[in-house]
């Protein structure tokens, strides 16, 4: 079927912003090394001081070394990049865990900044702000009618901890403008987003990157699952794309048992450093599961590996991204850092799982184009490795390196959402705006209702679902969504659920009927 997209307003999610994109797929030590700038003048130092005193024309020599920085490293390997001070703030914050702001999830609807929800006890929680709510000031600050950038957007929205700020909203359920006045104070962003009990033994948590505070969230999470009865776990890394590697190998600890291999790294020296698994480990006898797909890299990869080679869990989905390179964060003077490689890291059983990038980044990252039309998104026959790349675990099985974990059970992508179609729309974030715009009109109707009343409400009404064939005509697609329809109404009623009472009944809801769940049951 031809592929078809659709172009939304950009969707925005904070916690004053939960979800701040990182830019790419990352792995590296959580601590990072200063560069020093006293080191003498080379040839492109003295370039540029040429540029400066003798060029014709003023020019923003920063500009030139920044462009100069970022072609040299795209030579080096995909992963080696420069980060420039406007963006450093934002990847630190989103790594660490948390930041100082006003505790808000929002979109950017219109022109106007509309809160899909205030973070439970958080600054805005506390201060009466509520879903629906439309910030329309900052102080004097006008937000609406603007098309301000992001990072303007945060920055008179952040501040420091205890810091007051008021906010002028307009509720239109009142139909009236407020004032409060919300002081700032610390806001997670969650690196966990959901932990739940999937049947009466089986515990279910989804981690969407590794950040600082990744493993505390994910003890938490696998604690309240066991006191919950769990004795077999699945963790769910789809889309995940890495981050700390500490915190990967953190977590593969508590699954694996003293001595046993979880990673090691090989650098330019051939120096090889080895992690091992500690004694103690919180989840040492249950079954395990790792869900992973074409976007799940680095960290993800490490954690998946370990688990496959040292033949502790199964892995079900589709063959992951292929990121087998360690970064190492170093730090200018100016507030800008480069992300430099500095090692390969290696699955315990010796496998390089780093595809190749010899034609480019640009090729690099796309792919999963190449992945779709080989057909392997649909067909584990189709993956093509090297007999070469053949590994084997203690107990026996045939692992495979060369380019991402493949999976020990494979769930092909349109099992997963049906039409080729509707599975590129599903996944686009129209069904987020659609749910919000839907609530909007009618949010007074969903104000008190508990949730298996929700529930049955939404499972009796096909109003959304035309509602929905609706909206995507009026942003000029055309799709046959009947042959979906189930699957639609399902995805509409998870968004609804997310935005009315939470991320994790968005999940209770997608998971009931979710084919790489399917799969794992099967496996028990």
């Amino acid at each position: 079927m031809k592929k078809q997209y659709i172009y939304l307003p950009i969707l925005l999610f904070g916690a004053l912003a939960i979800g701040i994109v990182l830019g790419g797929i990352l792995d590296f030590p959580s601590t990072g090394i200063t560069v020093s700038s006293s080191s003498s003048k080379n040839k492109l130092n003295k370039l540029i001081d040429f540029i400066e005193r003798e060029y014709v024309d003023e020019v923003n020599t920063d500009s030139i070394v920044e462009v100069t920085v970022n072609d040299i490293l795209s030579s080096l390997d995909p992963h080696s990049v420069y980060i420039p001070p406007s963006d450093q703030e934002l990847v630190a914050q989103s790594m660490k865990g948390d930041f100082v702001g006003i505790g808000v999830n929002f979109y950017m609807y219109k022109d106007t900044v509309a809160v899909i929800m205030p973070i439970e006890g958080g600054p805005s929680h506390r201060a009466g702000i509520l879903s629906g709510d439309r910030i329309l000031y900052a102080d004097s600050d006008k937000l609406f009618g603007r098309e301000l950038p992001t990072d303007s957007l945060f920055n008179k929205l952040k501040g420091q901890i205890d810091s007051e700020i008021q906010l002028t909203i307009f509720r239109k359920s009142e139909n009236k403008k407020l004032k409060f006045n919300v002081r700032r104070d610390v806001v997670p962003i969650k690196s966990v987003d959901a932990a739940l009990m999937i049947d009466a033994t089986t515990g279910y948590i989804k981690i969407n990157r590794f950040a600082e505070t990744t493993y505390d969230e994910f003890d938490t999470a696998l604690q309240k699952l066991k006191s919950a009865g769990a004795n077999s776990v699945v963790l769910d890394l789809r889309d995940n794309g890495g981050g700390y590697l500490e915190k990967a190998v953190e977590i593969a600890d508590d699954f694996l048992s003293d001595d046993q291999l979880i990673v090691f790294t090989k650098n330019k020296k051939e120096r090889i450093d080895k992690t091992f698994a500690t004694s103690g480990g919180s989840f040492e006898s249950g079954k395990v599961f790792i869900l992973i797909n074409e976007n799940s890299a680095s960290a993800s990869e490490i954690l998946a590996g370990a688990i496959q080679d040292n033949d502790r869990g199964i892995i079900v989905g589709r063959r992951s991204f292929g990121k087998g390179l360690v970064q190492r964060e170093m730090d200018f003077n100016d507030g800008s850092s480069v992300r430099l490689t500095i090692a390969r890291y290696f699955t315990p059983t010796g496998r390089s799982i780093q595809k190749s990038y010899d034609a480019g980044s640009e090729d690099y990252f796309k792919d999963f184009d190449k992945r779709f039309a080989s057909g392997e998104l649909y067909s584990k026959d189709s993956i093509r490795i090297a007999d070469t790349l053949k590994f084997k675990t203690p107990k026996g099985k045939i692992v495979y390196g060369g380019g991402g974990i493949v999976p020990d059970v494979f769930v092909p992508l349109e099992v997963e959402h049906g039409d080729e179609g509707i599975g590129y729309l599903l996944q686009s974030g129209a069904v987020s705006y659609f749910a919000f715009e839907q609530l909007d009109y009618r949010r007074d109707q969903y104000k008190n209702m508990r949730f298996p009343e929700f529930l049955s409400h939404m499972d009796q009404t096909d109003l959304y679902f035309n509602n929905f064939r609706t909206y995507l005509q009026s942003n000029g697609l055309m799709l046959r969504l009947e042959q979906s329809k189930d699957l639609i109404k399902r995805h509409i009623k998870a968004e609804f659920a997310r935005q009315l009472y939470g991320e994790e009944k968005y999940y209770e809801i997608l998971l009931k009927e979710d084919k790489m769940i399917e799969a794992v049951k099967k496996q028990r």
